[in-house]
């Protein structure tokens, strides 16, 4: 197959989605499919796809811009320069599938065909949230794919009936995300004291104030949030009042990421909803007791091997903080084994190739 997936941040943003499509591909070239990534990052060696660069602004040119009905954020509007810029590339007729997770304009964009242009099948992947497939208010009433895949079971449940539709988890790097020794001067961290990761986008719907808050209720932990947005002064001015001399955050390349992993004691992700997010499997994968909110898409994720709480209560973040904290090093191979197990990438590639292989022999019919 000619599997083409297109997304803004491939190859210039290094986490959720960008991470899922960039893993997924690399593991679908190595079973032999002819993949492209199309983004806006660069190329990079050793992958086993093809990378098609296409120009965009990024999004954090457009943090604090008016916010209209298709442009409704940053990311919006960085996804139409990204769009404007795809049109003029794109070339239909070299692709058997297309793959994105971006609504609306890149999805438009591939769904755009004509009888003298014919078009690919679409394939749409809720990394962002599955809203573009079961509303039919304002820009999203005008979704369309011929397959959808549900990255976790209540989107599943909830569009399998309308759309050709699989359930596929994200995956992780199980070779660089593990157990293991840790340089803590590396990132100029303590020694001395127990440190608290958090790994997240610095926007609302993430709570990281919220847990920044309950790890200020405890005497010990250095925390570090890895991560930039748009909240990045309100973290900072937070800290400064809350966890003096405690507290780091930053934006570390991704191929740190894992070595970070291995400095923490205990990770902590306060958001109260996510489509799937990688940072559990990471986090898991790494040998680290995860302290989340209690719902059922994490336990489904985390499959027993997490301290899930209230998260609105920072007194319940803080008393499973400090759970977590008495020993967090048993049982670190079972919960590494556990990620391996289930969320390896290679696993999770055979099933988009199977997915995407129905769908395509299903638009030949």
């Amino acid at each position: 197959m000619r599997v083409h997936f297109v997304l803004a941040g491939l190859h210039r943003i290094h986490r959720g989605a960008e991470v899922a499509f960039e893993s997924v591909a690399h593991e679908l070239g190595l079973l032999g499919e002819d993949v492209v990534l199309i983004g806006s990052g660069r190329e990079r060696v050793g992958r086993a796809y093809r990378f098609l660069h296409v120009s965009a602004v990024s999004r954090d040119r457009f943090e604090g811009m008016p916010n209209f009905p298709l442009l409704r954020n940053e990311y919006m509007y960085e996804e139409l320069t990204f769009v404007a810029g795809l049109a003029l590339r794109y070339r239909r007729g070299d692709a058997d599938v297309t793959v994105t997770c971006s609504y609306p304009y890149t999805n438009w964009l591939l769904r755009t065909g004509a009888p003298w242009r014919p078009r690919p099948p679409h394939v749409f992947v809720t990394q962002n949230g599955d809203l573009p497939a079961y509303s039919r208010k304002s820009e999203f009433r005008f979704f369309s794919c011929e397959g959808l895949v549900c990255t976790n079971p209540l989107y599943f449940g909830r569009n399998r009936d309308r759309w050709h539709s699989t359930l596929v988890p994200n995956g992780v790097d199980t070779d660089r995300f593990r157990p293991g020794p840790s340089d803590r001067r590396a990132f100029a961290l303590p020694t001395d004291r127990p440190v608290v990761l958090m790994v997240s986008a610095l926007v609302e719907g993430k709570q990281v104030l919220q847990g920044m808050r309950a790890v200020s209720r405890l005497p010990d932990p250095f925390l570090v949030v890895a991560g930039d947005g748009p909240l990045r002064a309100d973290v900072d001015r937070l800290a400064t009042e809350i966890l003096p001399g405690r507290f780091l955050r930053g934006t570390f390349p991704h191929e740190r990421m894992p070595d970070l992993y291995r400095c923490a004691d205990v990770f902590l992700h306060t958001a109260p909803f996510e489509s799937f997010g990688n940072v559990y499997v990471e986090a898991l994968s790494s040998g680290l007791r995860v302290v989340a909110n209690d719902n059922s898409l994490t336990r489904w994720i985390l499959g027993g091997n997490g301290y899930l709480v209230d998260g609105a209560s920072e007194e319940t973040l803080a008393t499973a903080l400090k759970a977590a904290l008495d020993d967090p090093h048993v049982g670190a191979a079972d919960r590494a084994g556990f990620a391996r197990a289930k969320y390896s990438w290679k696993s999770i590639a055979g099933l988009y190739q199977s997915f995407l292989l129905e769908v395509v022999q299903k638009s030949r019919l």
